[in-house]
């Protein structure tokens, strides 16, 4: 009897005894994935495939989210002067300059830790062609954009189908006129072809340097997290200083997009053909033309980085700097750790 009693004290100190082992060992033990066999970072099929497109579906969302907020502006300022639609008017110019600075900072917000946030072909070309941003990404990216700026102006669109349609003058009439303009963008009628050219090649010069400014390490930047709101400032300026000629599209993604969706509900052809193809001389050409120039214009004069074509070492300081001794060559001379 008396041992029957005892040996639940004995059970009872053993399990108390390995439980304050348990406490006191770690309760998270790290394994080295290159030393595990049945170890993976994808948990399953969807994390291996969205590993393999995260950049391009961080730039296509980016993107999405930019256009819907510039062109839902649009939008909401002009379709609410018509009083079928609204009693007062839902905002001003200042109201758009300040959509679509919102919606380039919060894409940029959303895509800036996975692709870089470029969320314009322009600037992916220009990084490409400056910063040494790979090559082979650069038909991805510009996809990714520009699939983005057809969804969200899709988006846009579905929100906004009635209203436009009061304004068009009933279901089924759509015209570039009539609400086609708030999709994508068309120069103001008093402006000459190379004056519209003028205005996205000085506008996405502006804006290349604003970009290559908040990203250079040597030239105060603003701290981490605060490059969305440093290019918030950017477009805001942009838009309310230069925005009048041609709506500062800036990004032809930006303007491609939408103008690709209004072509398939019923605006017709003439989003491609206005103005001699407009779209192609103006939006596309002058956004690369310009921001190449800008690039150019900002490495010459301030940067000083290695990356830059600018900064790339001259033969006669490539061969000065590897005919030196060891103790004699210190800092490498900008280009000639790529050399």
């Amino acid at each position: 009897m008396s041992a029957i009693t005892e040996k639940p004290e004995e059970v009872h100190m053993e399990s108390v005894d390995s439980y304050n082992k348990q406490r006191c060992a770690p309760s998270v033990s790290t394994v080295n994935l290159a030393d595990c066999d049945h170890c993976t970072v994808f948990p399953n099929r969807w994390s291996r495939f969205r590993y393999a497109i995260r950049e391009p579906a961080a730039e296509f969302l980016g993107t999405m989210i930019f256009v819907i907020f510039g062109t839902g502006v649009n939008c909401q300022v002009f379709l609410s002067m018509n009083s079928n639609v609204e009693v007062v008017p839902r905002g001003d110019f200042l109201s758009l300059n300040f959509g679509w600075a919102a919606g380039v900072a919060l894409g940029v917000w959303i895509a800036g830790g996975i692709s870089g946030g470029h969320i314009n072909p322009a600037v992916t070309f220009t990084l490409a062609v400056f910063r040494g941003f790979p090559w082979k990404k650069v038909p991805f990216y510009i996809f990714a954009q520009l699939l983005g700026g057809f969804c969200g102006a899709g988006i846009v669109y579905a929100n906004y189908f009635h209203a436009i349609d009061i304004v068009e003058g009933g279901p089924g009439i759509r015209t570039i006129s009539g609400s086609g303009d708030l999709l994508a963008t068309y120069a103001a009628s008093f402006l000459t072809p190379v004056s519209c050219f003028f205005s996205e090649f000085l506008g996405s010069a502006i804006l290349i340097i604003g970009v290559l400014c908040i990203t250079d390490t040597k030239n105060g930047p603003p701290p981490q997290g605060l490059v969305p709101l440093a290019l918030f400032i950017v477009v805001l300026g942009i838009g309310a200083s230069l925005g009048m000629n041609t709506s500062y599209s800036l990004n032809p993604a930006r303007d491609l997009g939408p103008r690709f969706f209004t072509a398939a509900v019923g605006y017709g052809t003439a989003v491609f053909t206005y103005r001699d193809h407009y779209w192609l001389w103006c939006i596309v050409l002058g956004p690369v033309t310009g921001m190449l120039c800008g690039a150019f214009v900002y490495d010459t004069l301030i940067f000083e980085g290695s990356e830059s074509i600018i900064n790339k070492a001259d033969a006669q300081a490539t061969d000065l700097y590897l005919r030196a001794s060891r103790g004699q060559r210190g800092k490498l001379p900008a280009g000639i750790e790529s050399a």
